[in-house]
């Protein structure tokens, strides 16, 4: 794989010109998109407080603004770091603690703001590209060309992009996920070629690999898929290799026990207490078409909802180029190569696979667990695109240089509509906020009325972020009917059932009017009847 060594001016020119429009789209109008629901969560669990305290101070019947919510989502002398990871540990153990702590730590200097939790995100993605140089020279064995052509393709991915300016955990993950896959690659490397400083090497591994763990939960399946890869490469042999990497892959799961028997509780508790799954608030997408658009989103993404027949022309046009390139690697390569990075797409990503088969349809919120295999189709990719460079005669070289041109005009077309939206796809039951927001905002005096459900608490808090200091909130812990003051101009009713809603109107005599409806929740007007003649 000498031809890889050398990279053209233009390639490099390239690159450099592409991670200059990657950190303008990542930091510039940061705050634009709404702060969604499972942002709010973010902040929530930096402030070191817990849903249930947050229900219990705002939730219960009283007029209040904006301001109250800020509690909940700012840092303040009450709560410290420790608060923050029992936060966690009492409610959501499936979140792996690193990505809260590390964001603590950092509104604790920035401040709370919106552009400040962001901005986290958006500096952490920029640690992707050198490491996918590391990860690109350590799985190819090369130099310069295919490392920088991933990266050039990388830097203004869709799906890089709009993770990039979450505040979630999610490009941390990424990072991880590179570190370790090439810390393990690395470590094969040392053990085949005997060097005194393969422990090191393991140890590497097992660092990165803890470090995953306590960025994301969902790293398990990694583990899995590298256990997978090390067994197939050591033809089902328990050779030395093997060995070593069971031994790292415990001391790496030893360093994550103490998070892993919190999330064993929360799980047994789970199964012991009468609740149940509680799937009234789920909206559940269809199977085919939603692993047919995650194909495309990793290269060209304009949010096309999912029943947009143009889904079905764009589509195909990236399923066939990834194929294409799963088939070339396979060709052109050997077993340790493309084998590994077959199994980095198909491992973490068959949980999903496995429960949508089973009910013929996906969870909303399950993208961010694909990106390991994002991350693998777009190495694929970058190995064809890079190889096809230097083979066959001019006309077929440029062929493939107008591939790749194409290729990073449909990310800036991307880059360009995401930059000028308010909302997205990522955002889910916080969607249409902004549109709400924009419509209560409009009334001199607003009144919006909830009461305390999973969606319903997302999203109060999400609208707070939107809404002008005259709206006023005003939440229930159950569905009994409140007592509406007079002084108030117009009366919105925030998803409510339909019985409670009908109970409401009925009081007060009024007549509910849908304003605002999606797959995720209702918006009603709550208006006095017109008289009739």
């Amino acid at each position: 794989m000498r031809h890889f060594s050398l990279v053209p001016s233009w390639l490099r020119f390239l690159t450099i010109l592409l991670l200059v429009m990657c950190i303008l789209f990542r930091f510039v109008y940061i705050d634009r998109k709404v702060y969604s629901a499972d942002e709010t969560y973010t902040s929530l669990r930096i402030s070191g407080y817990t849903v249930a305290e947050a229900k219990q101070e705002i939730f219960n019947g009283r007029i209040i603004s904006r301001e109250n919510f800020l509690q909940f989502q700012s840092t303040n002398t009450n709560k410290g770091f420790s608060d923050t990871v029992m936060s966690l540990a009492l409610e959501s153990p499936e979140k792996s603690p690193l990505y809260f702590i590390i964001a603590r730590f950092w509104v604790e200097i920035f401040g709370n703001s919106v552009v400040a939790i962001r901005y986290l995100s958006a500096l952490i993605s920029l640690l992707v590209f050198p490491c996918l140089y590391w990860f690109c020279q350590e799985l190819f064995n090369v130099t310069l060309s295919l490392p920088i052509l991933a990266i050039a393709l990388m830097a203004n991915s869709p799906m890089q992009l709009v993770y990039a300016q979450e505040g979630r955990e999610y490009m941390l993950w990424l990072v991880t996920i590179i570190l370790a896959n090439t810390a393990l690659l690395r470590a094969l490397r040392l053990q085949s070629t005997q060097r005194s400083d393969t422990f090191t090497g393991w140890g590497i591994y097992v660092f990165t690999l803890a470090l995953s763990l306590y960025t994301c939960l969902w790293s398990i399946f990694v583990a899995i898929a590298h256990g997978i890869y090390v067994i197939l490469i050591a033809k089902l042999r328990l050779t030395e290799t093997v060995r070593s990497y069971l031994i790292a892959t415990i001391f790496a799961f030893i360093v994550f026990l103490p998070w892993l028997l919190i999330v064993f509780a929360r799980f047994f508790q789970f199964l012991l207490s009468s609740d149940g799954i509680n799937n009234q608030d789920l909206n559940i997408i269809p199977l085919i078409p939603f692993f047919l658009i995650q194909v495309s989103r990793g290269f060209f993404d304009l949010y096309l909802s999912l029943d947009d027949q143009l889904n079905y022309w764009i589509s195909p046009i990236f399923i066939f180029l990834v194929v294409y390139a799963i088939y070339f690697l396979c060709r052109t390569t050997n077993s340790q190569v493309w084998l590994f990075l077959l199994i980095l797409i198909v491992v973490p990503a068959l949980p999903l696979i496995v429960q949508g088969l089973d009910s013929g349809s996906i969870r909303p919120g399950s993208e961010p667990y694909l990106l390991p295999s994002y991350l693998g189709m777009q190495t694929i990719v970058a190995y064809l695109l890079a190889t096809q460079m230097y083979n066959g005669n001019v006309s077929h070289r440029r062929i493939w240089q107008i591939i790749i041109g194409l290729l990073i005009v449909c990310s800036l077309i991307s880059s360009r509509v995401y930059y000028q939206a308010d909302t997205w796809w990522n955002k889910g039951v916080s969607y249409g906020n902004p549109q709400i927001a924009r419509f209560i905002n409009q009334k001199s005096r607003p009144l919006l009325i909830t009461n305390f459900s999973d969606t319903n608490y997302g999203n109060v808090f999400s609208l707070s972020y939107l809404a002008e200091p005259k709206v006023r909130f005003q939440l229930l812990p159950d569905q009994t009917v409140p007592n509406i003051p007079n002084d108030f101009t117009d009366i919105f009713l925030l998803n409510p059932t339909n019985a409670w809603r009908l109970q409401i109107a009925t009081k007060y005599k009024l007549k509910p009017n849908l304003v605002y409806g999606d797959d995720y929740y209702l918006v009603w007007k709550l208006v006095k009847p017109r008289l009739e003649r």
